[in-house]
């Protein structure tokens, strides 16, 4: 799912956006329409669909006859297949529509929707769930404010789509058909989104005060501390691309960014109850030092 992201950032990035004008084929039912760099690099962000479309097949499989089957492994992979063929989906209907930039906004947020379903999978897949399993709130007040965190993170995420998508990076390269933008200025939507950053960063830094102030357990003291480094390396990165004219690396670093905090937000979550390992999975311990 990281891929996914990061390969259809450098898509947009690189004006390969329309470099295969077909689905799923490239060109007239050929794999490639030529030997030039923008099919290539947009023909390479579907090889890397086709491969996760059997990543997710198989994790569905397997939680599908699972020896012992747990309902919620079987849920959250059938979840993944099911967004992974509509993201897809999706793409080939952004490709037919000139690479509309509402459609390719909620192609990158469908695309973060399934990271974090993968990333609450792959915890449910190391911890017990189910009937009987054990289930500790480690504190009932963190826990709901892990839970609004997601509101201030949603605004984040959309109104960056919103900077990307009014922003100097279309998608398409020189002598294609100019994609559209969103309807308003670049800098007014950089600026909203700024104020939503700014306050996501006030939100994690007072969890991070009021976690370390009352003797939580060491579980949300690491993950809010995560958040608070991911969301400041962020702030940086995005404050930096905008002052040097967003340059296309610093772009898709950004991208990488908005996953890490993406994963970081779901774990952080996650982390509001202690529940047991399930066997196997026990993270193995540093071996003991030869005098």
């Amino acid at each position: 799912m990281i891929l996914i992201i990061l390969t259809g950032a450098a898509v947009r990035l690189t004006g390969s956006g329309l470099g295969c004008p077909d689905w799923p084929t490239c060109f007239k039912g050929r794999i490639s329409g030529s030997m030039s760099i923008h099919p290539f690099i947009e023909y390479s962000n579907r090889v890397v669909t086709g491969a996760l479309i059997v990543i997710v097949g198989a994790t569905f499989l397997a939680a599908l006859f699972r020896e012992q089957r747990r309902r919620d492994l079987i849920l959250l992979s059938g979840a993944l297949v099911l967004g992974v063929f509509a993201d897809a989906l999706l793409g080939a209907v952004v490709v037919y529509s000139k690479l509309n930039p509402y459609l390719v906004s909620l192609h990158l947020l469908l695309s973060l929707a399934m990271v974090a379903v993968g990333a609450l999978l792959y915890h449910h897949a190391k911890y017990v769930y189910g009937p009987g399993a054990r289930e500790d709130l480690r504190d009932p007040y963190f826990r709901s404010l892990a839970r609004w965190l997601w509101l201030p993170f949603i605004v984040l995420v959309v109104t960056g789509t919103a900077a990307t998508g009014s922003g100097p990076h279309a998608g398409a390269s020189q002598g294609q058909l100019v994609a559209r933008r969103l309807p308003f200025a670049f800098s007014s939507a950089a600026w909203v989104h700024s104020l939503a950053a700014i306050f996501f960063i006030g939100v994690v830094l007072g969890l991070l005060l009021a976690i370390w102030n009352s003797g939580a357990p060491t579980a949300l003291k690491s993950g809010v501390r995560r958040l608070v480094y991911v969301s400041l390396a962020q702030a940086a990165i995005g404050a930096i691309q905008y002052l040097t004219h967003v340059p296309v690396w610093l772009v898709e670093l950004h991208e990488f960014g908005a996953v890490a905090l993406t994963i970081g937000v779901t774990q952080f979550n996650v982390r509001q109850y202690a529940r047991d390992r399930v066997p196997g999975t026990e993270p193995k311990a540093a071996p003991e030092l030869m005098h």
